[in-house]
């Protein structure tokens, strides 16, 4: 058995074996998407390989920089070839809860510019429902407390009766790379993915949501055992 830690480094190590040569790449954010930046930039050494990468943080960007990769902005780019991200759940379908690290707009944008898209995750993460992990929801600053109070409107009328919680860290709201901040919704179970997340991109202040829906065509999970499956469906 192998702990997580191990488990991501395994699927970060097994995704980059997709990568080819002339590839433009996004890269996730995340400790397992870092797993995944660090086996690309050593094959990239290795085998010369030439790579334009597109971050989707700040975080990955001085990453990547620093073990050597070739960044660009999403705007410098046609077209991404392969996007490699972590998830906080992989539900039925593929679907996703993302943005525990904070970078779910961004992540989501460079996902839609993409030709192919996995996500990569350790063995917990794989769910028979999503829900379990919060569901983050990135919320324009200015008044956010007013968007809360909207959205939690929107959702009773769904049916979930929650607060969303602001997302703290020393006492003070989390900021996104984009000046955003974020809730995190409790759901605990989350049984019709795409409608919830039509009510909450319904409300006015909300920039996105954690759901990424009908957007991986594959997952790469590392079991415990330090073996890899993977998933298309």
């Amino acid at each position: 058995m192998i702990d997580a830690d191990a488990q991501k480094t395994a699927a970060g190590e097994a995704a980059a074996l997709l990568v080819t040569d002339g590839m433009t790449l996004g890269l996730g954010t995340g400790s397992t998407a870092a797993k995944f930046v660090e086996a690309v930039a050593r094959r990239a050494k290795a085998e010369n390989l030439q790579l334009t990468c597109v971050s989707t943080s700040e975080a990955t960007e001085a990453l990547a920089q620093r073990l050597g990769l070739v960044t660009r902005a999403l705007d410098e780019v046609d077209v991404i070839d392969l996007t490699v991200d972590g998830a906080d759940e992989i539900g039925p379908g593929l679907s996703l809860i993302k943005g525990g690290g904070a970078a779910l707009l961004r992540e989501k944008l460079v996902w839609e510019a993409s030709l192919r898209c996995v996500a990569i995750a350790d063995a917990s993460k794989s769910v028979s429902v999503l829900g379990a992990f919060p569901l983050p929801v990135e919320v324009i600053a200015f008044g956010h407390a007013q968007t809360a109070k909207r959205l939690t409107a929107a959702l009773t009328e769904f049916g979930i009766v929650l607060s969303p919680k602001l997302r703290l860290k020393d006492g003070i709201a989390v900021r996104t790379d984009s000046g955003q901040v974020l809730y995190d919704l409790a759901c605990q179970a989350i049984p019709d993915p795409k409608s919830l997340a039509a009510v909450i991109k319904s409300v006015t202040g909300v920039v996105e949501h954690g759901l990424f829906l009908d957007l991986a065509a594959e997952a790469i999970v590392a079991r415990e055992d330090g073996s890899v499956v993977r998933r298309n469906t």
